[in-house]
């Protein structure tokens, strides 16, 4: 079976050429996926689909994604993140396959759920702030709990966010967290390590994330970044700022937000 897949060259090295050949020839490779980027069905039949490797110290992952979402690099991770992707391809996540998003959740597994962060400005009041919004792929549910159920909002409440009623006012700011952006990119959400050590990646995105100017230039004017999350299905991917606010109103109306507000770190 033909395959449209792009196998760059610093994947090809890290492969070595045989399995790269056996990739392109369609043995080793699925035809279904879901993309490591937008986490949406991709098929390799039909569309052009990158190879992406994520290397650890010790281990190795090899994911798809759509080419238009994300190009076929091999992708530096921590073998933390990447032992999370391995308990979720080998069963952890039903089975489905799960690109290695540092999707960090204070007191969870991260191998039961993705993070999808969507950025915007939400207007409170009669003023414009920048926002990130969190939602993640699937329940996520305390370590050793066999659900049914989702723990995200207990979970979070507990390590500092509040919980969102009314989007009239910014939430409280969140000791010790911050978001840090680089390059005018958007790299990872900070959290507390442990007493007197330094803080740690709660999110971190793949590749850095572009931003707006105009969210970008919001945040370096309040030296803040409003962090919205809600469980799964909450929010959805919303394509407009005004579809995102709306999705807000309804996740806070129901009881289902929590937020916080974040110093900027970075440019």
């Amino acid at each position: 079976m033909s395959l449209m897949l792009d196998v760059s060259d610093d994947v090809r090295a890290e492969l070595g050429d045989e399995e790269a050949d056996r990739l392109l020839a369609g043995e080793n490779a699925p035809r279904t996926y879901d993309c490591t980027s937008c986490q949406s069905p991709g098929d390799s039949s039909r569309q052009r689909t990158s190879t992406v490797l994520f290397v650890g110290d010790e281990t190795a992952v090899l994911a798809f994604a759509h080419a238009d979402c994300f190009p076929s690099q091999v992708v530096p991770v921590s073998e933390e993140q990447l032992k999370g992707a391995v308990r979720s391809i080998t069963g952890g996540n039903g089975g489905q396959q799960s690109a290695p998003t540092a999707a960090d959740i204070p007191g969870a597994d991260p191998g039961q759920a993705v993070l999808s962060v969507t950025c915007g400005q939400v207007l409170l009041g009669d003023e414009l702030y920048p926002a990130m919004v969190v939602e993640p792929s699937a329940p996520v549910v305390r370590p050793g709990s066999e659900g049914p159920g989702d723990d995200f909002l207990p979970l979070l409440i507990e390590h500092g966010f509040m919980p969102v009623m009314e989007m009239n006012k910014p939430p409280s700011e969140m000791a010790g967290w911050s978001v840090l952006v680089v390059n005018g990119r958007l790299h990872s959400v900070l959290q507390p390590g442990l007493v007197g050590g330094p803080t740690v990646s709660w999110w971190e995105a793949h590749q850095p994330l572009p931003v707006t100017d105009e969210w970008r230039s919001a945040a370096r004017q309040r030296n803040s970044v409003l962090v919205y999350a809600a469980p799964a299905g909450s929010i959805g991917r919303q394509p407009r700022e005004d579809l995102l606010r709306t999705a807000l109103d309804g996740a806070a109306s129901r009881g289902l937000l929590v937020g916080g507000s974040m110093p900027l770190s970075g440019t």
